[in-house]
């Protein structure tokens, strides 16, 4: 059994396993709103993780592009011109904010 919460439109803006001061009304585990309602907060922190990990991975692959470029093996001019702008771009913001030092965390290993 879930407490719940809804505004004026009938619409479910909180659950909780607890009692609440709040809650309106209870509603049965199976209950299709019950269900809609934890799935779409699945989605939400799925998204999330998502989100933080390619953030995550653009700083991965700048420094790849970084280490391809000082090693010769590709020149940014064989990037396409809208990667090639924005790479130059985040390459001065980084250069900056002090370069390539201080952007992994030390517990991170043999991350290339």
């Amino acid at each position: 059994m879930f407490y719940v919460q809804r505004d004026q439109y009938n619409a479910l803006v909180r659950v909780e396993a607890q009692a609440f001061a709040e809650a309106t009304e209870t509603l049965p585990a199976d209950h299709h709103e019950i269900q809609a309602w934890f799935a779409t907060d699945a989605i939400d922190n799925g998204l999330k993780q998502l989100k933080n990990s390619d953030l995550e991975m653009i700083r991965v692959l700048d420094d790849l592009i970084q280490v391809l470029t000082a090693k010769g093996v590709i020149r940014i001019t064989d990037l396409p011109p809208a990667a090639q702008a924005k790479f130059m771009e985040r390459t001065q913001a980084r250069t900056a904010l002090g370069g390539l030092s201080e952007l992994i965390d030390d517990d991170e290993h043999g991350l290339i």
